[in-house]
């Protein structure tokens, strides 16, 4: 029985939404949770611990993603998802019962190596969906992510009215274990008869592919890499800056306002891109979405008030959203669908690394030169972004723009 694409893309945008909605719950408060509950004193400190623990996911999950992606190419794309869902659950519900920052940093990088939903949720879009609806396919499940990333800041602040800091780390993890329910009963994955054997070497796959293929990948993951270095930079900075401009109660209500604007743009801009690729090209699409990210984030270095702040955080946020799906289309087009889960968790890692050097180093920077100076340098690793996709980046073959 052939598997219906549309239904697993429907079920899991519904679960990656819920998925993300549990991170986003409570990740944009960690740096006042660290503040507030685990008593960081603001400044240099709280702004190295803000770098320390929003990191330590990130370089966890780097070096699992590949493990991930190779056991998905074996063992299928579903069990991968499952898995990561309920290991994310587990250790974001336990982040709520930390008692010291350097608790809270290992579960988080816990939660790293156990989590990994959004690889194994494009590893199972990117082999189930027919070429011709990938890039769009693409586009909606970022559109779940973003949408979910809008949502749950929004939501988490405003239950830490009612039920406190440490309670949203347990509703996020509580959402997480929920996320598994509609890919456990309603997604379905083709029958691979390789999956259980012994599974092909990737890079002999790769080199019997298009001429070119091995470079155009390395590039474009390396592309990914540096794309969540720089955002993932200026998130906890943005928190940072609005703590330092309004002061613990209020920057706690303007966090969740902030970055659920940043995600309702970013599913807009996850939605909409694939309309552009009908008058242009991937390529042309990420130099202008990267040279726009990096000016939007120098915007956000130089305001002097909260609501100038926010604006350039939320237009270098549509600018992220589109580049997310762009990249993941074109890694699609270019890898053979026998290792499509093990590109995609290499891919993985190397944004994952990028969410764990990010926040890492933008929290030393600001703690050595303040937090402007963390939000120039974000922006100047998205410049190098665009010199990267600029010089060389590749169209893939075939460019479908459009569903």
């Amino acid at each position: 029985m052939a598997v219906d694409w549309r239904r697993n893309l429907a079920a899991l945008w519904l679960a990656e939404f819920t998925a993300i909605l549990g991170f986003s719950f409570a990740f944009p408060f960690l740096p006042l949770f660290l503040h507030r509950e685990l008593h960081i004193p603001n400044g240099p400190e709280l702004s190295f611990w803000t770098g320390v623990a929003a990191s330590a996911t990130g370089f966890a999950l780097a070096l699992t993603s590949p493990i991930w992606g190779r056991l998905a190419d074996r063992y299928g794309r579903k069990p991968m998802l499952i898995r990561a869902m309920i290991g994310g659950g587990i250790s974001v519900g336990l982040m709520g019962l930390s008692q010291s920052a350097l608790q809270l940093t290992v579960l988080r990088g816990i939660q790293g190596a156990s989590s990994g939903t959004v690889a194994a949720a494009t590893a199972l879009v990117a082999t189930e969906t027919p070429a011709a609806h990938l890039a769009w396919g693409l586009g909606i499940l970022s559109s779940a992510i973003s949408l979910g990333s809008a949502v749950g800041p929004a939501a988490g602040g405003l239950a830490t009215s009612f039920i406190g800091l440490r309670a949203i780390f347990l509703g996020g993890g509580a959402m997480l274990l929920l996320a598994a329910i509609p890919v456990l009963f309603v997604v379905r994955e083709s029958p691979r008869p390789m999956a259980r054997m012994e599974a092909p070497r990737t890079m002999e796959v790769l080199h019997l592919a298009r001429a070119g293929t091995v470079g155009a990948l390395a590039v474009l993951i390396v592309a990914q890499g540096l794309q969540q270095t720089s955002y993932g930079a200026a998130q906890q900075l943005v928190v940072l800056r609005l703590l330092e401009l309004t002061g613990a109660k209020e920057s706690q209500f303007l966090t969740g306002i902030t970055f659920a604007a940043a995600g309702i743009a970013t599913a807009l801009a996850s939605l909409t891109y694939h309309r552009l690729l009908r008058r242009t090209t991937y390529r042309r699409l990420l130099i202008a979405g990267a040279l726009l990210l990096g000016l939007a984030l120098l915007g956000a270095a130089s305001a002097a008030t909260p609501v100038v702040l926010i604006v350039a955080f939320v237009i270098a946020s549509f600018f992220s959203g589109a580049l997310i799906p762009a990249f993941g289309a074109m890694i699609g087009l270019e890898s053979p669908a026998i290792v499509q889960a093990t590109v995609f968790g290499v891919g993985s890692s190397a944004i994952a690394l990028g969410f764990g050097l990010g926040p890492l180093l933008g929290g030393l920077v600001a703690s050595a030169a303040g937090i402007r100076a963390g939000l120039v340098v974000a922006a100047g690793l998205a410049f190098t972004l665009t010199a990267l996709v600029g010089f060389r980046a590749r169209e893939p073959r075939p460019s479908l723009a459009s569903p």
